[in-house]
């Protein structure tokens, strides 16, 4: 009765392309296992409560498990068509990985505050916001988050190589608050 309920329950609620995630994550947690030996360490004459590789080692030890469970249900499982498509989905979302690789790269090349200014208009247009009151307020929130962060915050962010074509003044002001 209840294996019946549980079944009809992960039927309800399976997603086609659970078992690629199941896969990924369980080799990945694979990959972590393999790591654990050479990323911690074990400290001789130390209590094993208080080893630096204890917590590390129970948490990899549980995701490999539970992955592998997880793994194991995705197989058991019924069927269901538009596995690629929820996969193409997922890969969707890399689009914005590499807007925020762009913008690393821009950094130190346009500077903090042209390039925050710009990253936030084009994700402004990419979202669909079209109107110029939409496109305003992301320049304005750019603008914003770059002062806030390097003049008020006083973050080290490299300027940017466009900075040394400023006049001697502006160029002082931009290298420090910009």
């Amino acid at each position: 009765m209840i294996a019946k309920t549980l079944q009809d329950m992960f039927r309800r609620y399976r997603r086609p392309g659970d078992i690629v995630f199941a896969t990924m994550f369980f080799v990945f947690s694979l990959f972590l296992l393999s790591q654990l030996g050479s990323e911690t360490q074990v400290v001789k004459r130390t209590k094993w409560f208080a080893q630096p590789a204890l917590w590390p080692t129970v948490a990899i030890w549980g995701m490999v498990v539970f992955s592998g469970l997880h793994l194991l249900s995705s197989f058991l499982s019924p069927r269901f068509p538009g596995r690629l498509r929820e996969i193409t989905f997922w890969l969707k979302s890399l689009e914005y990985v590499v807007y925020f690789l762009i913008y690393v790269v821009a950094v130190p090349w346009l500077g903090y505050l042209p390039s925050t200014m710009l990253f936030a208009a084009l994700l402004t247009v990419r979202l669909g916001f079209r109107l110029p009151g939409a496109f305003c307020i992301a320049l304005v929130f750019g603008a914003v988050v770059a002062i806030v962060f390097r003049a008020l915050l006083q973050v080290n962010i490299p300027a940017g190589r466009v900075y040394e074509y400023l006049p001697d003044g502006l160029r002082a002001f931009a290298l420090t608050y910009l």
